[in-house]
């Protein structure tokens, strides 16, 4: 103890031990001592010795300490004090103190400790287990070792936390903590545990991260709190940077929603401190994180959708047009809203619609392009509002139009500034930025947009008094290739990149736009003069645009010029340049060193203003030309007349094709109509299929109750004749009702005649029907036949509603013969009044007979007139068929036929039943005593009836 004691007091007894001495004692100390205590100072003394002896603790304590983290778990003392010891010799605090040497070596001694450290992945795994110690003395200096752990060899350490159970969980409990410092520290760990790992990102953002951190946000003070607010910003843009999942679970969770308070800033904007500068810078580089052009498509339009929704784009155009905002910020705060409306058309209208807080009040788009072309202001600040500028046109071709409309002579209006104006004084002000600027923004109200560059050439321009208005496309060429003064304003390298890539912009996939440029005698010369010359290496690149200015006039020209035809271009470059020497010379944009520069993203990014030079939109032009260009000057008259051939043939074909499908989608809607037709029609067919079922079944009925009173009947004339024996008389009333029996059965007669009349009608629609199949097979001759057959089966429909008429009268006989019988029995009638009864019930049932089986007969007729119309409908559709499909429907019609006339003899052979029935009741009566054939016999009855009661009345 006194040892321990000496070493931290510094107090000496006899000669000093040398460091490495010193740790050495206290190393074997630690590895020997048995007492907690005597280990435990020993830690200490490490501990106050590893800065200053750092190599020496590092190299001969690091086993020890962390043998007593896995041993000595119980005292957290000795926990915190191996732990800060062990952070001491990782981590070096010294930085600023130290030389570039120096520095160095304490970051290679860094590294060294900690591949020391991590060689076995246990260790690791045994410091995410002492973080879950609640204990302040041991939980913040391992939050602080893993940090530096992570910092020196953070994919390692990543590696082994990913593979560990629960290992980014317990980090993120570190949030949760109550003491900041804690908390703090930890969020400093999650900002290095995050870098560079996806799959680590992901876990922490479905650990309720974003949740937890904009809590912390707003409890900090949002954009006014301090530096724990930066740090949860920095770690928000690891997890959400370049990683699409977690930016749709932030999206999802309505987090966007959240950010819309840190920007809302008040009136006074005087006294900004550093640290809400740097708070909002990253709030606003969070946003862009959203919205950032390399995502996917459909990310970012919906980001960019729930931007508007929430009022976060209101927002940030509020900062926009805001007094006082610092320079940077109003530059990231441009930069922002650029990438929230690129691509956007409801966020580009909502832009356009800005209007800045002056007297008079100016629209932002104006009022941004002010300070783009005006080169007292900053740089950055002027490739910003560039860049907004390049944001609001893309694929917004009403934009695009506006723009344009504000230099056409009709809208001109002279009381106020319009962007029109502003971008022409740009294109031709003595600053070559602004003119770079300008004819970058105005080649970008044309991109793909042909309407506006044919639009453009309208536009006239006042060079001076006293002289005529030019075209500005012939003043972008004159200042490229006429004038003194104009061509020494010109005559910097980037003005005239400006205007060429202004005009390649213009005149490609415009052969109107060609024409006019060729029309002015002097362009070609000049171009040709430009490419054929030996210039230096700066003007290399202006070579290049020239030739490929010229080469657009190539590909693009429709030859309407006699003089500039493809050909005869063409031979001029063979004869002044050399087809090799254009395609070198052509070469030599791609080939510059800022051409893949800006190939790489939409927003122009440049360390100095002399090097912006290229447009990222105009790369893109360039790598879609060169190759076809190359081809077009290669190609020779012949190769060309073959390739119009061809252009025509698949002209040809596609207009072939075209027809075809104009045809076809015609015969769908033809097949749709029939198919309507027919589902209607079969409709019908179901109804009145329904109905005769119904009839069936109400026939079916009535012939029940009909036998159920036969039978009864039956019963009671049995038992009246047994009674009343034969000696039974004929009354008045009998007399009546035998006559209107007679008058029944001659009404039967009738009916029978009528349904013979209507089978004979039946054999003529038949024939009529045959002759029609013939006509349709013959030619198109389908729709009367189907006109006939409609009114055929409205007249079945209206014979079905006579037979329900008919049955019900039949109904209401048999209801009445039933009273009759009751009064009969009840009455006791005479033998002949029952007889004459049951001969009435016998007419009723053959009557009931007949009309069942006209019935049958007319379902069959429904049926095959249905089958018919079917037939037929099918042969209308396929009027466009073969021959032989007719045939075949004219074989189904005569089947059909056949059909009808085997029914029809089948309705025969029902009606000489009936005829057989009729007659068999007629000699049952006979047999009966009755006789009910003619007149002439009833009279011969009634006589011999009347000289009987004359005998008797003698006697």
């Amino acid at each position: 103890m006194n040892f321990f004691r000496g070493v931290i007091s510094g107090q000496a007894a006899g000669p000093q031990p040398s460091g490495a001495e010193t740790i050495q004692k206290l190393c074997d100390r630690v590895a020997s001592s048995t007492l907690l205590e005597d280990r435990r100072d020993a830690v200490r003394a490490l501990k106050s010795l590893s800065k200053k002896y750092r190599m020496e603790v590092g190299t001969q304590a690091m086993d020890h300490l962390i043998n007593i983290l896995q041993t000595d778990r119980s005292d957290s003392e000795i926990l915190g004090y191996a732990l800060d010891t062990l952070y001491n010799v990782i981590c070096n605090d010294e930085e600023e103190e130290q030389d570039e040497n120096a520095q160095k070596q304490a970051d290679d001694l860094s590294l060294q400790f900690t591949d020391t450290f991590i060689q076995d992945p246990e260790h690791v795994t045994l410091l995410l287990t002492l973080l879950e110690e609640f204990d302040f003395h041991v939980r913040w200096p391992g939050v602080k070792l893993l940090t530096a752990l992570l910092k020196n060899q953070g994919p390692q350490i990543q590696g082994i936390i990913l593979v560990s159970p629960m290992g980014v969980s317990r980090l993120m409990d570190l949030l949760a903590d109550s003491r900041e410092v804690i908390r703090n520290d930890g969020l400093l760990l999650l900002q290095q545990l995050t870098k560079g790992n996806a799959a680590i990102q992901k876990i922490v953002a479905f650990e309720n991260a974003f949740e937890r951190l904009l809590d912390i946000i707003t409890e900090e003070g949002s954009s006014d709190g301090g530096i724990v607010v930066e740090d949860c910003l920095l770690l928000l843009l690891n997890l959400l940077k370049n990683n699409s999942s977690n930016q749709n679970f932030f999206k999802e969770g309505s987090y966007i929603q959240r950010m819309k308070p840190w920007f809302e800033v008040g009136d006074d904007n005087s006294g900004w401190s550093a640290q809400k500068v740097t708070n909002l810078h990253l709030m606003l580089q969070l946003v862009r994180v959203m919205v950032s052009p390399v995502n996917s498509p459909g990310a970012t339009a919906s980001c960019q959708k729930s931007m508007f929704q929430c009022g976060l784009l209101q927002q940030l155009c509020t900062i926009l047009m805001a007094t006082g905002v610092p320079a940077d910020i109003l530059t990231e705060t441009i930069n922002t809203v650029s990438e929230v409306i690129r691509g956007s058309q409801v966020n580009q209208d909502y832009f356009a619609s800005v209007n800045a807080p002056s007297n008079p009040p100016r629209p932002a788009i104006v009022v941004l392009l002010m300070s783009m072309v005006n080169e007292r202001q900053p740089f950055v600040l002027r490739c910003a509002v560039l860049y907004c500028f390049q944001c609001f046109l893309y694929k917004n071709q009403k934009g695009q139009g506006e723009i344009v409309a504000t230099l056409l002579p009709s809208t001109i209006d002279a009381n106020s500034i319009s962007a029109g104006q502003l971008l022409c004084g740009g294109l031709f002000s003595a600053d070559s930025l602004s003119n770079w600027c300008a004819a970058v923004a105005l080649a970008h109200a044309l991109q793909d947009n042909l309407t506006q560059k044919e639009q453009l050439l309208r536009v006239q321009l006042a060079t001076s008094l006293g002289k005529p208005p030019v075209s500005l496309l012939q003043q972008c060429t004159n200042i490229l290739s006429q004038g003194d003064k104009i061509v020494r304003r010109g005559s910097k390298v980037q003005t005239r990149v400006g205007l060429l890539m202004l005009l390649c912009t213009w005149i490609s996939n415009c052969p109107i736009a060609v024409t006019h440029f060729l029309h002015n005698q002097e362009n070609v010369p000049f171009l040709t003069a430009q490419i054929s010359e030996n210039l230096g290496e700066d003007e290399r690149l202006v070579q290049g645009l020239c030739a490929l200015l010229l080469g657009i006039c190539i590909y693009y020209n429709d030859n309407s010029l006699e003089n500039y035809t493809k050909e005869k271009l063409k031979q001029l470059i063979e004869k002044r340049i050399g087809k090799e020497n254009f395609v070198e010379k052509l070469g030599f944009i791609t080939k510059h060193e800022l051409y893949s520069r800006a190939a790489q993203k939409p927003q122009p990014v440049f360390p100095s203003p002399e090097q912006m030079l290229f447009d990222h939109e105009f790369t893109k032009l360039v790598k879609e030309l060169e190759g076809v260009i190359t081809k077009a000057v290669h190609k020779s008259s012949e190769e060309e007349k073959k390739e119009e051939e061809v252009k025509k043939t698949l002209e040809q074909h596609d207009n072939i094709v075209t027809q075809y499908k104009e045809l076809i989608r015609e015969q769908d809607a033809q097949l749709q109509e029939l198919k309507e037709q027919v589902a209607s029609m079969t409709s019908q067919n179901e109804q009145l299929q329904a109905t005769i079922t119904q009839q069936q079944s109400q026939i079916q009925q009535h012939k029940d109750q009909y036998n159920i009173l036969k039978l009864k009947l039956a019963k009671e004339n049995q038992g009246q004749s047994n009674s009343q024996g034969d000696g039974s008389q004929v009354n008045g009333l009998q007399t009546e009702e035998l006559t209107q029996l007679r008058e029944e059965v001659e009404e039967l007669r009738k009916q029978h005649s009528l349904l013979q009349t209507q089978l004979s009608d039946k054999d003529a629609l038949i024939s009529s029907l045959k002759s029609g199949a013939a006509q349709t097979a013959e030619g198109p001759a389908g729709g009367s036949d189907n006109t006939e057959l409609l009114q055929e089966l409205e007249a079945l429909r209206s014979q079905v509603q006579s037979q329900s008429t008919e049955i019900g009268q039949l109904k209401m006989e048999r209801q009445d013969l039933l009273r009759r019988a009751e009064a009969g029995s009840s009455d006791t009638l005479p033998s002949s009044d029952s007889s004459l009864d049951a001969a009435k019930m016998a007419e009723l049932e053959s009557r009931l007979g007949a009309q069942t089986s006209e019935m049958e007969r007319l379902k069959a007729e429904v049926k095959n007139l249905s089958e018919s119309r079917a037939e037929l409908e099918k042969q209308l559709d396929s009027t466009t068929s073969t021959v032989a499909i007719l045939q075949t429907e004219k074989e189904k019609l005569q089947t059909d036929v056949q059909e009808s006339k085997k029914e029809q003899d089948d309705l025969l052979m029902l009606l000489a039943d009936q005829d057989q029935k009729i007659t068999s009741l007629k000699k049952r009566l006979k047999d009966l005593g009755e006789t009910v054939e003619d007149e002439d016999d009833l009279d011969t009855r009634d006589q011999t009836d009347d000289d009987d009661e004359e005998d008797e009345d003698e006697d």
